[in-house]
């Protein structure tokens, strides 16, 4: 009878709806941001230009193209190269366009809107070239002890001159490995109705060539202040195994770059931030300004670095059997020309040698 007459109780408390609590956030800033370098090997060379988003908005997480803008780049000669379009916000400097040692250059940026918006000069320094490129498999332990990682890791080796101050940058261009597949592991349910797993080997194609371009570019920096004048192996990138890129040959090509002082000061922000984890031991978060300034307003932030390079380049191709360590192999049970930007064909410059 009680338990009843609780019930009732309940049942005669007047019902209400929550209002929801509206918060009103200060709209963030659209900053203009400037990627892209200039060097000394021929272009074409490219400069992209995107805007972040407001906190909220419904393309927030999207990178938004800068489009129709007008990009170029004058040298301290005077001569003005124009940056053509050839994506949504991606600008290219001709073919065969390259940056002249001793020179300086200032990116120039025009928007639709009339906004001007300009770089500092950035005078190109000469870089010493790479006497080899190094590596080393490596296994990483983990949390979990059953499942370690497994990479191979990159050394530049060099001589750096005495005579000057250097500063060192490094970079991947795409890389590209022997992609192994296993066509005849291949099933088709149209094949077999009753079976969905029953077999329908395919007659090719075991071998690819992929092209990989990383979704976060990897990067190295120093200074030659511990090794002025010194032959020198420097760490540059790591790469891990994912079961498919060290299955057979896999060939990374670096860009070892002379920047300036103000540029490695801004990748060497950058890299910090990166690295922040949570721990205690983490570095402040910065105020990270690159050389990109507004004409119309000097108080407006813009993100990104123009940077101008001397370059040079050293590939090196990695074998299965160069490897201590390897990840276990990934099976792909089709024809290798089914995984998007494989192709039969090896790329030009494809010689891994003997």
């Amino acid at each position: 009878m009680l338990r009843k007459l609780f019930y009732i109780f309940l049942m005669t408390l007047p019902l209400s709806c929550i209002d929801p609590y509206k918060v009103d956030l200060v709209e963030g800033e659209q900053l203009l941001t400037v990627d892209g370098f200039i060097h000394t090997d021929p272009g074409p060379h490219t400069i992209k230009l995107t805007r972040t988003d407001t906190y909220g908005s419904v393309f927030e997480g999207l990178i938004r193209p800068v489009r129709q803008a007008t990009v170029s780049v004058r040298d301290s000669q005077g001569l003005v190269t124009f940056l053509t379009e050839v994506e949504a916000g991606q600008y290219q400097t001709p073919n065969g366009f390259r940056v002249i040692p001793g020179l300086s250059y200032t990116l120039q940026i025009r928007l639709l809107d009339g906004k001007q918006y300009s770089s500092f000069p950035e005078v190109v320094h000469p870089v010493a070239p790479i006497d080899q490129i190094s590596f080393r498999s490596v296994r990483l332990a983990t949390e979990n002890r059953l499942e370690d990682r497994f990479g191979v890791e990159f050394f530049a080796h060099f001589k750096d001159p005495s005579d000057q101050v250097n500063y060192y940058y490094w970079r991947m261009d795409p890389s590209v490995f022997v992609l192994v597949t296993n066509p005849e592991l291949f099933t088709n349910p149209a094949t077999h109705p009753t079976n969905p797993r029953g077999p329908a080997p395919k007659d090719c194609c075991d071998i690819c060539f992929l092209v990989e371009k990383p979704r976060i570019q990897q990067f190295a920096i120093a200074s030659d202040e511990n090794f002025n004048g010194l032959n020198t192996v420097v760490p540059v990138a790591f790469i891990e195994d994912n079961g498919l890129r060290f299955k057979d040959t896999y060939r990374a090509e670096f860009l070892q770059m002379g920047i300036s002082q103000g540029a490695h000061r801004f990748l060497r922000l950058i890299d910090q931030q990166l690295s922040i984890t949570g721990s205690v031991f983490d570095q402040p978060p910065a105020n990270i300004r690159g050389n990109i300034i507004s004409l119309d307003n000097p108080d407006e932030k813009v993100l990104g670095y123009f940077i101008a390079a001397s370059v040079q380049r050293s590939t090196v191709y990695v074998k299965r059997s160069d490897l201590e360590f390897r990840a276990l192999p990934r099976i792909i049970p089709d024809d290798c020309r089914t995984v998007s930007n494989a192709s039969i064909t090896p790329p030009a410059n494809w010689n891994p040698g003997d």
